[in-house]
């Protein structure tokens, strides 16, 4: 477990951070992207360094300490950044909205009024955000294992027998 601690802390840093960076985060809105991508450096870094081929399991491991560290990056360190740059960036996407539909536009802003600035609900999306994190990331731990390791798995071939 060990050797698996490292890659998978590696792999959950970059899961957590990349994904509360504002605007880099948006890739998540592609299925997760960053939880994939982190499992799946955890699993690289893993098979880098095994001395035996890695399995399905072990991605799947990797993905989940990954999951769970990015997890935790996300929730505490992206909550007091959403609670910072939530007007800044309500206000980008409403100035962007108007460009494409200013009556939707007008919608929205009497919505995010409406709502005010809350702290439960962030705290909601951001602990589901989590989730889909955690498990976005086992997923990139699984197609790591086979996207990167090459080694054929299981036992050594026996010895030849001499019949002498």
């Amino acid at each position: 477990m060990d050797n698996k601690f490292k890659p998978a802390l590696i792999g959950g840093v970059v899961t957590g951070i990349l994904s509360v960076i504002p605007f880099v985060s948006a890739a998540n809105l592609c299925c997760c992207l960053w939880a994939i991508v982190g499992g799946m450096i955890a699993t690289y870094l893993y098979v880098k360094n095994s001395p035996t081929p890695a399995n399905a399991g072990d991605g799947a491991v990797l993905g989940a300490i990954a999951g769970l560290v990015g997890a935790v990056i996300s929730v505490v360190v992206g909550v007091p950044i959403a609670l910072v740059m939530g007007p800044t960036m309500r206000n980008l996407f409403l100035s962007l909205m108007e460009n494409v539909d200013p009556q939707q536009a007008d919608l929205m802003r009497r919505q995010f009024e409406a709502s005010g600035d809350a702290i439960a609900p962030l705290i909601i999306q951001s602990l589901i955000g989590a989730v889909l994190l955690f498990v976005f990331a086992i997923l990139g731990g699984l197609i790591g294992v086979a996207i990167f390791e090459k080694r054929k798995g299981g036992a050594p071939p026996p010895p030849p027998i001499n019949i002498s």
